[in-house]
Protein backbone atom coordinates (compact mmCIF):
# COMPACT_ATOMS: atom_id res chain seq x y z
CA UNK A 1 0.00 0.00 0.00
CA UNK A 2 2.96 2.32 0.52
CA UNK A 3 6.49 2.12 -0.87
CA UNK A 4 9.78 3.95 -0.48
CA UNK A 5 8.71 6.40 -3.22
CA UNK A 6 5.69 7.41 -1.10
CA UNK A 7 7.99 8.05 1.85
CA UNK A 8 10.37 10.09 -0.29
CA UNK A 9 7.44 12.21 -1.50
CA UNK A 10 6.38 12.70 2.11
CA UNK A 11 9.88 13.82 3.04
CA UNK A 12 9.74 16.54 0.42
CA UNK A 13 6.28 17.61 1.57
CA UNK A 14 7.05 17.90 5.28
CA UNK A 15 10.49 19.46 4.88
CA UNK A 16 10.64 22.61 6.98
CA UNK A 17 7.68 21.50 9.10
CA UNK A 18 9.30 18.68 11.09
CA UNK A 19 12.64 18.38 12.85
CA UNK A 20 15.49 16.22 11.62
CA UNK A 21 16.03 14.54 14.98
CA UNK A 22 19.54 13.45 16.02
CA UNK A 23 21.03 10.00 16.44
CA UNK A 24 23.08 9.20 19.54
CA UNK A 25 25.53 6.31 19.75
CA UNK A 26 25.30 4.58 23.14
CA UNK A 27 27.57 1.58 23.26
CA UNK A 28 26.99 -0.52 20.15
CA UNK A 29 23.49 0.84 19.53
CA UNK A 30 22.36 3.90 17.57
CA UNK A 31 19.40 5.64 19.20
CA UNK A 32 17.15 7.80 17.04
CA UNK A 33 16.01 10.56 19.41
CA UNK A 34 12.59 11.05 17.89
CA UNK A 35 11.10 12.21 21.18
CA UNK A 36 12.72 15.56 20.30
CA UNK A 37 10.22 15.90 17.46
CA UNK A 38 7.47 18.56 17.58
CA UNK A 39 4.78 17.35 19.96
CA UNK A 40 7.17 14.98 21.69
CA UNK A 41 6.87 12.02 19.29
CA UNK A 42 7.33 10.85 15.70
CA UNK A 43 3.64 11.46 15.03
CA UNK A 44 4.21 15.01 13.76
CA UNK A 45 5.65 13.55 10.56
CA UNK A 46 2.48 11.71 9.61
CA UNK A 47 0.20 14.50 10.75
CA UNK A 48 1.90 17.12 8.59
CA UNK A 49 2.01 14.81 5.57
CA UNK A 50 -1.71 14.10 5.91
CA UNK A 51 -2.71 17.75 6.35
CA UNK A 52 -0.43 19.00 3.57
CA UNK A 53 -1.49 16.32 1.06
CA UNK A 54 -4.67 18.13 0.02
CA UNK A 55 -7.05 20.99 0.71
CA UNK A 56 -8.26 21.22 4.30
CA UNK A 57 -11.97 22.09 4.70
CA UNK A 58 -13.13 25.07 6.73
CA UNK A 59 -14.08 22.74 9.58
CA UNK A 60 -10.38 21.95 9.99
CA UNK A 61 -8.96 18.61 11.08
CA UNK A 62 -10.19 15.94 13.45
CA UNK A 63 -8.43 13.01 15.11
CA UNK A 64 -8.82 10.28 17.69
CA UNK A 65 -5.83 9.50 19.83
CA UNK A 66 -4.45 8.06 23.04
CA UNK A 67 -2.45 11.28 23.14
CA UNK A 68 0.57 11.48 20.83
CA UNK A 69 -1.26 11.49 17.50
CA UNK A 70 -3.65 14.10 18.82
CA UNK A 71 -0.73 16.27 19.90
CA UNK A 72 0.81 15.95 16.45
CA UNK A 73 -2.41 16.87 14.65
CA UNK A 74 -3.00 19.77 17.05
CA UNK A 75 0.54 21.03 16.48
CA UNK A 76 0.22 20.78 12.70
CA UNK A 77 -3.13 22.58 12.81
CA UNK A 78 -1.80 25.35 15.04
CA UNK A 79 1.25 25.79 12.81
CA UNK A 80 -0.93 26.06 9.71
CA UNK A 81 -3.66 28.19 11.31
CA UNK A 82 -6.52 25.70 11.05
CA UNK A 83 -8.91 24.41 13.76
CA UNK A 84 -8.40 20.99 15.35
CA UNK A 85 -10.69 18.70 17.35
CA UNK A 86 -9.25 15.66 19.13
CA UNK A 87 -11.15 12.74 20.69
CA UNK A 88 -9.33 10.93 23.49
CA UNK A 89 -10.33 8.08 25.84
CA UNK A 90 -11.28 8.97 29.40
CA UNK A 91 -7.98 7.55 30.69
CA UNK A 92 -5.75 9.62 28.41
CA UNK A 93 -2.71 10.84 30.41
CA UNK A 94 -3.27 14.27 31.95
CA UNK A 95 0.08 15.50 30.64
CA UNK A 96 -1.03 14.83 27.06
CA UNK A 97 -4.50 16.33 27.53
CA UNK A 98 -2.99 19.49 29.01
CA UNK A 99 -0.66 19.78 26.04
CA UNK A 100 -3.59 19.41 23.63
CA UNK A 101 -5.37 22.29 25.31
CA UNK A 102 -2.18 24.38 25.23
CA UNK A 103 -2.02 23.87 21.45
CA UNK A 104 -5.53 25.26 21.09
CA UNK A 105 -7.29 22.01 20.17
CA UNK A 106 -10.83 21.21 21.23
CA UNK A 107 -10.55 18.04 23.33
CA UNK A 108 -13.45 15.58 23.66
CA UNK A 109 -13.24 12.64 26.10
CA UNK A 110 -15.07 9.50 25.04
CA UNK A 111 -14.86 5.84 26.03
CA UNK A 112 -12.38 3.81 28.03
CA UNK A 113 -9.94 3.03 25.20
CA UNK A 114 -8.74 4.36 21.86
CA UNK A 115 -11.17 2.27 19.78
CA UNK A 116 -14.18 3.91 21.41
CA UNK A 117 -12.80 7.42 20.97
CA UNK A 118 -12.02 6.54 17.36
CA UNK A 119 -15.57 5.39 16.59
CA UNK A 120 -17.03 8.59 18.02
CA UNK A 121 -14.52 10.72 16.12
CA UNK A 122 -15.52 9.08 12.83
CA UNK A 123 -19.15 9.93 13.51
CA UNK A 124 -18.22 13.52 14.28
CA UNK A 125 -16.08 13.83 11.15
CA UNK A 126 -18.98 12.65 8.98
CA UNK A 127 -21.26 15.37 10.34
CA UNK A 128 -18.75 18.22 10.64
CA UNK A 129 -16.95 17.80 7.33
CA UNK A 130 -13.55 18.02 9.01
CA UNK A 131 -10.55 16.22 7.51
CA UNK A 132 -10.09 13.01 9.48
CA UNK A 133 -6.50 12.16 10.37
CA UNK A 134 -6.19 8.49 11.30
CA UNK A 135 -3.64 7.67 13.99
CA UNK A 136 -1.92 5.04 11.84
CA UNK A 137 -3.94 3.43 9.04
CA UNK A 138 -3.85 6.08 6.29
CA UNK A 139 -1.28 6.05 3.48
CA UNK A 140 -0.31 9.69 4.04
CA UNK A 141 0.13 9.16 7.78
CA UNK A 142 2.19 5.98 7.43
CA UNK A 143 4.37 7.45 4.68
CA UNK A 144 4.99 10.53 6.81
CA UNK A 145 6.16 8.41 9.74
CA UNK A 146 8.54 6.64 7.37
CA UNK A 147 10.56 9.80 6.84
CA UNK A 148 12.19 8.92 10.16
CA UNK A 149 13.63 5.82 8.48
CA UNK A 150 15.11 7.78 5.60
CA UNK A 151 16.87 10.08 8.06
CA UNK A 152 18.15 7.20 10.15
CA UNK A 153 19.75 5.46 7.17
CA UNK A 154 21.63 8.66 6.35
CA UNK A 155 22.62 9.55 9.90
CA UNK A 156 23.76 6.21 11.30
CA UNK A 157 26.25 5.50 8.56
CA UNK A 158 24.78 2.08 7.89
CA UNK A 159 22.10 0.12 9.72
CA UNK A 160 21.23 -3.57 9.49
CA UNK A 161 18.30 -3.66 11.92
CA UNK A 162 15.86 -1.05 13.23
CA UNK A 163 14.03 -1.88 16.46
CA UNK A 164 10.82 0.04 17.14
CA UNK A 165 7.61 -0.19 19.14
CA UNK A 166 4.34 -1.22 17.50
CA UNK A 167 0.79 -0.24 18.34
CA UNK A 168 -1.45 0.29 15.32
CA UNK A 169 1.58 0.06 13.09
CA UNK A 170 1.92 3.42 11.35
CA UNK A 171 5.56 3.82 12.34
CA UNK A 172 6.26 0.19 11.49
CA UNK A 173 4.67 0.54 8.06
CA UNK A 174 6.42 3.78 7.16
CA UNK A 175 9.89 2.82 8.35
CA UNK A 176 9.67 -0.67 6.83
CA UNK A 177 8.73 0.83 3.47
CA UNK A 178 11.49 3.43 3.74
CA UNK A 179 14.25 0.89 4.43
CA UNK A 180 12.93 -1.99 2.33
CA UNK A 181 15.86 -3.85 0.80
CA UNK A 182 18.31 -1.89 2.94
CA UNK A 183 17.61 -2.95 6.55
CA UNK A 184 15.28 -5.21 8.50
CA UNK A 185 12.71 -4.00 11.03
CA UNK A 186 11.93 -5.64 14.36
CA UNK A 187 8.55 -4.69 15.82
CA UNK A 188 8.33 -4.78 19.61
CA UNK A 189 5.02 -4.99 21.45
CA UNK A 190 3.83 -5.35 25.02
CA UNK A 191 2.72 -8.94 25.58
CA UNK A 192 -0.57 -7.42 26.80
CA UNK A 193 -1.28 -5.70 23.40
CA UNK A 194 0.16 -8.01 20.68
CA UNK A 195 -1.45 -6.48 17.59
CA UNK A 196 1.37 -7.34 15.15
CA UNK A 197 2.24 -10.70 16.71
CA UNK A 198 -1.39 -11.82 16.58
CA UNK A 199 -1.96 -10.54 13.05
CA UNK A 200 1.07 -12.40 11.71
CA UNK A 201 -0.10 -15.61 13.40
CA UNK A 202 -3.72 -15.22 12.24
CA UNK A 203 -2.97 -14.25 8.65
CA UNK A 204 -4.46 -10.77 9.05
CA UNK A 205 -5.30 -8.06 11.59
CA UNK A 206 -7.60 -9.15 14.40
CA UNK A 207 -8.78 -7.50 17.61
CA UNK A 208 -6.72 -8.02 20.77
CA UNK A 209 -7.35 -6.96 24.37
CA UNK A 210 -5.79 -3.65 25.40
CA UNK A 211 -4.08 -3.19 28.78
CA UNK A 212 -0.78 -2.41 30.42
CA UNK A 213 1.65 0.42 31.06
CA UNK A 214 2.05 1.40 27.40
CA UNK A 215 -1.65 1.37 26.49
CA UNK A 216 -1.77 5.18 26.20
CA UNK A 217 0.50 5.12 23.13
CA UNK A 218 0.43 1.48 21.94
CA UNK A 219 -3.22 0.84 22.76
CA UNK A 220 -4.68 0.17 19.32
CA UNK A 221 -7.11 -2.77 19.39
CA UNK A 222 -5.84 -4.16 16.08
CA UNK A 223 -2.98 -3.68 13.64
CA UNK A 224 -3.72 -1.46 10.66
CA UNK A 225 -4.20 -2.98 7.22
CA UNK A 226 -1.35 -0.90 5.81
CA UNK A 227 1.04 -2.10 8.50
CA UNK A 228 0.06 -5.74 7.93
CA UNK A 229 0.63 -5.48 4.19
CA UNK A 230 4.02 -3.80 4.55
CA UNK A 231 5.11 -6.09 7.41
CA UNK A 232 4.37 -9.25 5.45
CA UNK A 233 5.89 -7.83 2.27
CA UNK A 234 9.13 -6.80 3.94
CA UNK A 235 9.52 -9.66 6.44
CA UNK A 236 9.15 -7.71 9.67
CA UNK A 237 9.95 -9.74 12.78
CA UNK A 238 7.75 -9.45 15.89
CA UNK A 239 8.88 -9.84 19.51
CA UNK A 240 7.00 -9.40 22.78
CA UNK A 241 8.09 -7.88 26.09
CA UNK A 242 6.41 -7.74 29.49
CA UNK A 243 5.19 -4.63 31.27
CA UNK A 244 7.82 -5.23 33.94
CA UNK A 245 10.56 -5.26 31.32
CA UNK A 246 9.19 -2.09 29.71
CA UNK A 247 9.24 -0.26 33.03
CA UNK A 248 12.76 -1.48 33.77
CA UNK A 249 14.04 -0.48 30.32
CA UNK A 250 12.53 2.99 30.58
CA UNK A 251 14.21 3.42 33.94
CA UNK A 252 17.50 2.11 32.46
CA UNK A 253 17.35 4.78 29.75
CA UNK A 254 16.94 7.45 32.42
CA UNK A 255 19.65 6.12 34.71
CA UNK A 256 22.25 5.63 31.97
CA UNK A 257 21.52 8.53 29.61
CA UNK A 258 19.37 10.99 31.59
CA UNK A 259 16.81 10.82 28.76
CA UNK A 260 13.16 10.75 29.77
CA UNK A 261 11.09 8.59 27.41
CA UNK A 262 7.60 7.14 27.55
CA UNK A 263 6.80 3.47 27.97
CA UNK A 264 6.44 2.88 24.22
CA UNK A 265 10.08 3.85 23.75
CA UNK A 266 10.92 1.67 26.72
CA UNK A 267 9.36 -1.29 24.92
CA UNK A 268 11.84 -1.01 22.04
CA UNK A 269 14.77 -0.81 24.46
CA UNK A 270 13.39 -3.75 26.46
CA UNK A 271 13.68 -6.03 23.43
CA UNK A 272 17.46 -5.67 23.55
CA UNK A 273 17.81 -5.47 27.33
CA UNK A 274 15.97 -8.75 27.85
CA UNK A 275 17.27 -10.65 24.83
CA UNK A 276 13.83 -10.84 23.21
CA UNK A 277 15.85 -9.72 20.20
CA UNK A 278 19.50 -10.81 20.10
CA UNK A 279 21.65 -9.16 17.42
CA UNK A 280 24.24 -11.25 15.62
CA UNK A 281 27.92 -10.36 16.13
CA UNK A 282 28.70 -7.22 14.17
CA UNK A 283 25.05 -6.45 13.44
CA UNK A 284 24.45 -2.71 13.27
CA UNK A 285 21.34 -1.99 15.33
CA UNK A 286 19.33 1.20 15.74
CA UNK A 287 16.53 1.75 18.25
CA UNK A 288 13.81 4.37 17.80
CA UNK A 289 13.09 6.31 21.00
CA UNK A 290 9.69 7.25 19.67
CA UNK A 291 8.23 9.58 22.28
CA UNK A 292 8.57 11.30 25.64
CA UNK A 293 5.07 12.47 26.56
CA UNK A 294 5.20 11.01 30.03
CA UNK A 295 5.25 11.90 33.69
CA UNK A 296 8.89 11.68 34.85
CA UNK A 297 7.87 11.48 38.52
CA UNK A 298 7.91 7.67 38.49
CA UNK A 299 11.52 7.44 37.29
CA UNK A 300 13.06 8.13 40.68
Amino acid sequence: MITRSDVEAAARRVAGHVRRTPVAQIGDISFKLEFLQHGGSFKARGAFNRVLSGEVPAAGVLAASGGNHGLAVAHAAASLGIPAEVYVPENAPAVKVAALHALGAKVVHHGSEYAEAYAQALTRAATSGALFCHAYDQPEVAAGQGTLGLELLEQAGGVDTIVLAVGGGGLLAGVSAAVEGRAQVVGVEPASIPTLHTALAAGGPVDVPVSGVAADSLGARRLGAIAYEVATRTGVRSVLVSDEDIVAARRWVWEHTRLVVEHAAGAAVAALRTGAYRPEPGERVAVVLCGANTNPADLA
